[in-house]
């Protein structure tokens, strides 16, 4: 990262630029409109070793949760130097101001660029940490990207679980930093709401930085290794898996969600009410049932879905199948011709699986599913977590510019025109 390997070809040539520059004792030879008005002698600027003050702000409107200043930081301490003459690395980044806000904050943006919220200021000689525009861009960018579609997803869900699925739509090498963004958006949730929702990723990787395990259940490969039996493949993952790992049935598999979902609760409780009557109740802890999961695919339609002839209405996991799977799983247990503490035990064990519902959601879509007060207890969200948001309408989430410069020890004002320096409350001294 210091020799510019991650970084624009633009900012490699113009740090190699200036630092030549102040090789030959280069000074100031041009114009400089905007600085008209100054009485000093331009000339006498030593362009090579210029300071300046660079903001980093974010262009997703109405708002974005930041992620990834504490990388941005982390780059710019170990990168902001030079190469001396023998090749080897001189840091310089005591030398510097810096301002930052915390990750986990948000800031706004009405689409104005002359009137942004910066996130990160630093002021220090331009050609010590030009290169590095493009990582930290990066990294700001990525993490305020996904934990910004995140807290959007937990909006929508209004207070409901949201597993965190986005591990199979891109390379494995950011699901570190997408975890710690998603486990961010969670804790900003979690205080701006008063709820207390936990962070659930599905690799190890996702909870790296903060400490977290992925979890998951049974995947359609693992049923398939059951000849197709759900129910079976269930019992076998309850019974070598530890307790405390939620079992989760997914029950697509043969396009019959309700019919499965019956299936493999039966078959659960059968063994669960078993092991409660022979007084092992930590062994049937193993067979208790904590949800199923409905991952239907898009073109097909549930057998137990009634056709309406609306694709929309028909195929996925669309509010109705929600509903019928709901409705039958809640007086499953009136078939099982139980009675008294029993029975009541049965009746609670099918009240309370859980419907994890996965499967193309985003944002619209969850909202239709609040809205219509479908009964999904968990949503589980992928591929959107890392697209650009449905609205903000740009793609690019971050920019950074040069909004001031140093001359003879005091700082003027000069960007690029409709850009100008711009405050934030919240941009705390770096030390």
């Amino acid at each position: 990262m210091r020799e510019g390997w991650y970084s624009d070809k633009y900012f490699i040539n113009i740090a190699r630029t200036l630092a030549e520059l102040a090789k030959q004792g280069y000074r100031f030879g041009g114009t400089a409109p905007d600085l008209s008005d100054l009485e000093m002698d331009l000339a006498a600027i030593e362009v090579g070793s210029i300071e300046v003050e660079m903001q980093w702000f974010p262009r997703r409107t109405p708002s974005c949760v930041v992620v990834g200043v504490d990388k941005a930081l982390a780059m710019l301490q170990e990168c902001t130097g030079y190469f001396d003459d023998g090749g080897r690395f001189v840091p310089t980044y005591d030398r510097m101001e810096v301002w930052a806000v915390p990750d986990g904050s948000e800031a706004p943006y009405e689409g104005d660029p002359a009137n942004v919220t910066p996130v990160m200021r630093v002021r220090g000689r331009y050609r010590d940490f030009a290169v590095l525009e493009t990582p930290t861009l990066g990294a700001l960018t990525r993490g305020s990207r996904v934990a910004t579609n995140v807290y959007e997803v937990l909006k929508a869900a209004r207070g409901k679980q949201v597993l965190f699925f986005p591990a199979r739509f891109d390379a494995h090498e950011v699901q570190a930093a997408d975890g710690y963004a998603y486990q961010i958006a969670v804790q900003l949730f979690n205080q701006s709401y008063g709820k207390s929702l936990s962070a659930f990723v599905s690799t190890d990787a996702q909870g790296d930085w903060w400490g977290g395990a992925g979890g998951g259940t049974v995947a359609h490969g693992a049923i398939a290794c059951f000849l197709g039996d759900t129910a079976e493949a269930t019992m076998a993952f309850a019974a070598t898996r530890p307790a405390d790992v939620p079992r989760i049935a997914l029950v697509d598999f043969r396009n019959d969600c309700v019919g499965t979902s019956l299936q493999v609760i039966r078959t659960m409780f059968r063994k669960h009410l078993e092991l409660v009557r022979a007084g092992r109740t930590d062994e049937a802890a193993r067979y208790k049932l904590f949800g199923v999961r409905p991952d239907t695919s898009s073109s097909m339609r549930d057998v137990s879905v009634p056709p309406l002839g609306d694709r929309a209405l028909d195929c996925g996991v669309n509010p109705r199948l929600v509903f019928l799977m709901r409705e039958a799983i809640d007086r499953e247990w009136q078939g099982w011709g139980l009675a008294g503490e029993e029975k009541a035990l049965a009746e609670r064990y099918c009240r309370e699986v859980k419907i994890v519902v996965t499967g193309g959601f985003t944002p619209g879509r969850i909202r239709q599913f609040e809205d219509l007060r479908v009964p999904a207890d968990v949503y589980g969200v992928g591929s959107w977590l890392l697209s650009s948001c449905e609205t903000c309408g740009t793609n690019n989430d971050f920019t950074a510019d040069v909004v001031r410069v140093r001359i003879d020890g005091k700082w003027y004002d000069l960007a690029k025109t409709g850009r100008k320096a711009c405050d934030n409350l919240m941009l705390e001294r770096v030390r």
